[in-house]
């Protein structure tokens, strides 16, 4: 019995980094598979620093994803967001994993659930599984992060 209950502590234990939340911790998800993932994304959005330099090019239609960890929804300056979503940004609602993936699953039914009434985002749902959210989150998280913000350059740019 205790080896078993030995057993069970050590595995939750192996376990936890998967589930770890990303407030300041750690970002789960593989950073350069992000970078693949976040290819289909390019058709509308780019990334590009506070400085103007061009990170990766792509489209105009949906916000600068630079800086996007930690920032409140809806604040990108001179971004045509969809009332719901500036909304949620003055109710809140912050860019962090927990929020981020569930939002590019289904928009629209997020900001929703979120706001407690009908509301609708101009960004599609997007089909991508666990893995490929987790590291898309992995990429998106290197860019404008707090070390950023410190002056040293983020990890893997």
């Amino acid at each position: 019995m205790t080896l078993k209950i030995a057993t069970i502590v050590t595995l939750a234990g192996l376990a936890a980094p998967a589930f770890a939340q990303d407030n300041g911790a750690a970002v789960t998800g593989d950073a350069a598979a992000g970078e693949t993932v976040f290819n289909r994304c390019k058709a509308c959005h780019q990334i590009v620093d506070d400085e103007g330099e061009m990170i990766v090019r792509g489209g105009r239609v949906g916000p600068d994803l630079y800086g996007l960890a930690g920032r409140e929804a809806g604040s990108v300056e001179d971004f045509n967001y969809s009332d719901a979503l500036v909304q949620a940004g003055d109710q809140g609602l912050v860019w962090e994993a927990e929020t981020f993936k569930p939002f590019v699953l289904h928009p629209s039914d997020y900001l929703t659930e979120y706001l407690g009434e009908t509301a609708r985002s101009k960004m599609q749902p997007q089909r991508l599984d666990d893995e490929q959210l987790n590291d898309l989150w992995a990429y998106l998280s290197q860019f404008g992060a707090a070390e950023d913000a410190e002056g040293e350059a983020p990890e893997g740019s």
